[in-house]
């Protein structure tokens, strides 16, 4: 009985999305009668706000010696980096498992480089 019921429900539908309904006009005269928007107002009102607060974080950045914090944190992160490939580089001859350093280090860079870049091409062909 399901069947004949699936069937029947079908029918309808199909019979349903054929069938055109005449609005003799009545869309254009909704559209015309809606109030204007102001996304003019709006966007200015946007672009004014993120602009105060761009302005708002640069003094505070600055205020607040930010620069000063940005240097130390990207030395200390360098300093990071090459004491970590440091000790890769003078201990890894010592380990039991064969491992070339340099071939190491090589496809640390181009994961480190390659695959960033050609993530961010991919990105922005698709946007």
């Amino acid at each position: 009985m399901t069947d004949k019921d699936d069937i029947l429900i079908a029918d309808f539908f199909k019979q349903a999305a054929q069938q055109q309904i005449e609005d003799n006009g009545f869309t254009e005269r909704v559209m015309q009668n809606l109030p204007e928007m102001k996304t003019n107002k709006v966007r200015c009102l946007s672009r004014l706000w993120t602009f105060f607060c761009v302005i708002v974080g640069l003094g505070l950045f600055f205020t607040f010696g930010g620069m000063q914090l940005m240097r130390v944190a990207m030395t200390g992160l360098l300093q990071m980096v090459l004491t970590a490939l440091e000790v890769f580089v003078v201990t890894t001859p010592t380990t039991e498992i064969p491992v070339n350093p340099w071939l190491v280090l090589v496809v640390l860079a181009f994961v480190v480089i390659y695959l960033p870049y050609r993530t961010g091409r991919k990105l922005s062909s698709v946007l």
